[in-house]
């Protein structure tokens, strides 16, 4: 079987999207899918030259909606190459052009590719009913009735990385007429062997880290929760002024930290002497500093307002670090039977009880948490059993 995943960018600063591909392709080498990739990078971009499988890059694309005059005739001359063709991601011009390639070259009577849609959360009604993202949800309605529409109804099927995904994407948009949803799960690779340099890079990024930590890794947008974090922690702080050694420090790693927002945030921390002695920013962490700092840290923490799956959760687990989460993490159903973590909602009493409930737990209670960590990823998270769902479904 081969395979073309069609993405617009490949930037891992984009968000999980790409880093899902990443994981997927090793494991589908593994099982006998040949698979590759066309995006809209400029070709010359560094992040796409540490890939060990075909990427082709039709770059650099233009304006919002992520154009490139140079998609739509390599899908016409490349598409009836390939069995199965993946759709990832929403309102850009990637799914517009696969859509209108497919349209052109079905009248042959020898194509007999398939395509399907990943909206990787996209179709989370959140994103519909959120005020700040009032002309945004103005927009994608509109782009929903005149294109998006009539790609989704008319792939093969749409793919949800979890059954919380499926179940919220019926709400959002009309008409919405799949042919089929098929949930086939999401899996990452197993994280390296824990190793002093890890622990080494991740230092390296953290001044002012002296004590235990909290982790929050993921990208600095108010989505993720992020803000109600700092205000929650400080709330922690104030509650044991004069026990402020025994409260971990929190790390809050990852990209968009030089964003307006990002700004904010740090503002907020410097101008406050308490918070600066406890919060560190490192920025973003790859590689052996990433997994320094789930290896490390007591805890993660995403208190985030809307997390389609998740991969840095899944990530955590897979160090055998508990997860403290909000209920609008899709794949907290999972955590929570397994008592992997701690769940609550994602407002700001929310997330002063996921940080009380957590450093009120003894050191025994604790640890066996992160066992269960562990073992919850096993049991739903590895990439194995997520690459032979994918095949299982695509070939049914």
């Amino acid at each position: 079987m081969k395979i073309l995943n069609v993405i617009a960018s490949m930037n891992p600063l984009s968000g999980g999207t790409s880093q899902f591909i990443r994981n997927t392709i090793p494991e589908f080498i593994q099982i006998g899918i040949d698979t590759s990739v066309v995006c809209l990078d400029d070709p010359n971009e560094e992040f796409l030259t540490g890939d060990n499988f075909q990427i082709t890059a039709l770059g650099p694309s233009k304006t919002p909606w992520q154009y490139s005059n140079r998609l739509y005739p390599w899908l016409l001359a490349n598409l009836s190459k390939f069995d199965v063709v993946i759709i990832h991601g929403l309102w850009l011009y990637h799914g517009y052009a696969v859509k209108k390639a497919f349209d052109k070259l079905s009248i042959h009577k020898y194509f007999k590719t398939r395509f399907y849609v990943m909206p990787h959360g996209m179709l989370d009604p959140y994103f519909q009913k959120n005020q700040d993202r009032k002309l945004k949800a103005i927009r994608n309605t509109l782009y929903w009735k005149l294109i998006e529409s009539k790609t989704i109804n008319s792939a093969a099927a749409i793919l949800f990385t979890c059954q919380a995904e499926l179940l919220l994407a019926r709400e959002t948009f009309t008409p919405y007429l799949p042919k089929k949803e098929l949930n086939v799960g999401l899996g990452i690779q197993a994280p390296p062997i824990y190793i002093q340099q890890m622990k080494n890079a991740f230092y390296a990024k953290c001044n002012g880290l002296n004590r235990n930590f909290i982790l929050f890794l993921s990208r600095i947008h108010s989505k993720k929760g992020v803000d109600l974090l700092i205000d929650a922690y400080e709330s922690i702080l104030n509650l044991n002024n004069d026990n402020e050694e025994n409260i971990p420090q929190l790390v809050i790693a990852g990209p968009g930290i030089d964003s307006d927002f990002g700004e904010q945030l740090k503002s907020k921390v410097t101008d406050n002497n308490k918070l600066s002695r406890n919060i560190i920013f490192p920025g973003m962490l790859n590689g052996d500093s990433k997994w320094g700092a789930f290896y490390l840290c007591d805890a993660f923490i995403l208190p985030s307002h809307q997390e389609n799956f998740g991969i840095a959760v899944a990530e955590s687990l897979a160090c055998g670090k508990p997860v403290l989460i909000s209920n609008q993490v899709n794949i907290f159903k999972e955590i929570q039977s397994e008592n992997a973590g701690i769940i609550a909602q994602d407002n700001l009493s929310g997330t002063i009880e996921l940080l009380n409930n957590w450093i009120g737990l003894n050191i025994e209670d604790k640890n066996k948490m992160g066992i269960n960590a562990l073992n919850t990823y096993r049991k739903y998270f590895t990439i194995q059993a997520a690459s032979n769902s994918f095949k299982v479904n695509i070939q049914s």
